[in-house]
């Protein structure tokens, strides 16, 4: 039975609509979108409480959930950047007259209609529409039952900003939040162009083995941080519990710190203080966990071989003692998802080789690896970060957003 493609053919219809406005009318939209998110702030709250009232407070995804007064004003500033951002759609690429007289361009042009599948993040709703029509695409939306609530508020608003310059609401459609219409949506190859999934491993790698429309993975975060034998240990500390405990659900905090044994005696006591603040719980290996338990670490494990390359997205890491960067470097090849990797030290050398020789999106020395995200990096809002290597690696945004179109014109040629 087919749940949505009635839905899917509006959108598909739609995204000419989209297509059709200039630059200027797609700032305008989204600057009006923006008022409009900023406006109704007490409907946004009404309707996220509804859906936080619904996950248990233990659950770590509840973070993912919330929605404040200070999270939705940022949403709404984060609108107003995506608008002022250059259109990529429309771009010409390359022009050139070939041999036979006709005239070539290449132009990047809109995918067409982008289809999102999340969990339990309705920033993620603002943020996909926004880049979406911006870059002249329609989007199809399919949120987590978890988030429905918040997810409905803010497509009634994207829907009214639409309606106000006279784009059909099926531009930016929300899908049922049944888990039956996924595999719908995984197949439905006439009418969407791309599906980028994001959220759990198990969801990327669902989409990833069932898609037959062609996918982008934004890949989970098994983000590590190795601190070598020559670094600066205090810098190293704030930016371990940086990493771990700012913001622990999201997929560039860190899941797993590497120590050079040769400071692991010295550093590993420094995050004493902070993890037991934050209630992090570690799971260490053998030399990690002897250390952590002379100064009596209360919330200390025993490292088992699945702890290393699990993404916690919690208040949880694992520790590794390693001999060197030899070592180091091994253990990221094994066990990263080729996220955000970071190297804390003071030999150039070293930071030389990590940045060059770690196979991530995002490689970092002497910093946290919370700093991957599109925002913090210039590109405005991201639909997520790919891990993947064709058409896009590290924050999908923007520029992403569209492909390539030959545009030839002649004067009567043909070709025998």
């Amino acid at each position: 039975m087919n749940l949505i493609t009635p839905l899917l053919q509006e959108t598909k219809f739609a995204s000419a609509s989209v297509r059709r406005l200039s630059a200027e009318q797609k700032t305008a939209l989204l600057q009006r979108l923006a008022d409009l998110v900023f406006e109704q702030t007490p409907m946004i709250l009404v309707e996220n409480q509804k859906d936080l009232d619904a996950m248990p407070d233990g659950d770590p995804k509840k973070d993912r959930l919330l929605l404040n007064e200070k999270r939705i004003a940022d949403l709404a500033d984060s609108l107003r950047v995506v608008a002022q951002l250059p259109d990529p759609s429309g771009t010409v690429l390359l022009e050139r007259t070939i041999e036979q007289g006709l005239q070539l361009r290449k132009l990047a042009v809109p995918l067409g209609v982008v289809g999102v599948i999340y969990e339990s993040r309705p920033n993620v709703t603002l943020d996909v529409a926004a880049l979406c029509l911006r870059s002249g695409n329609a989007c199809v939306l399919k949120g987590g039952k978890e988030a429905h609530h918040s997810n409905q508020a803010l497509v009634r608003l994207i829907h009214q900003a639409l309606a106000e310059f006279g784009v059909p609401e099926a531009a930016v459609a929300l899908m049922p939040p049944d888990r039956a219409v996924v595999n719908e949506l995984l197949t439905a190859t006439r009418y969407i162009d791309i599906i980028i999934p994001r959220g759990s491993d198990a969801l990327i790698q669902y989409v990833r083995q069932h898609s037959l429309v062609p996918t982008i993975e934004t890949g989970a975060g098994v983000c590590h941080t190795y601190v070598e034998r020559t670094a600066d240990l205090a810098q190293a500390r704030d930016i371990v519990v940086n990493a771990k405990v700012s913001r622990p659900s999201v997929c560039n905090s860190l899941d797993c710190v590497l120590v050079d044994q040769a400071v692991v005696d010295d550093f590993l006591p420094m995050l004493v203080e902070d993890f037991i603040k934050w209630n992090v719980e570690v799971f260490a290996d053998e030399e990690a966990f002897r250390v952590l338990a002379s100064v009596d670490f209360p919330a200390l494990n025993r490292a088992e071989l699945s702890d290393f390359g699990r993404e916690f997205l919690d208040y949880k890491c694992a520790i590794k003692v390693v001999s060197g960067l030899e070592e180091a470097l091994s253990h990221i090849q094994a066990y990263s998802s080729r996220h955000s990797e970071a190297v804390v030290s003071r030999d150039l050398a070293v930071i030389d080789r990590f940045l060059n020789e770690v196979d991530a999106a995002a490689v970092y020395a002497n910093a946290s690896t919370r700093f991957t995200d599109g925002g913090v990096f210039g590109l405005g809002a991201e639909i997520g970060i790919s891990t993947q290597k064709l058409h896009a690696r590290g924050p999908f945004a923007l520029e992403k957003l569209v492909t390539e179109k030959w545009v030839v014109v002649g004067n009567g040629q043909v070709r025998w």
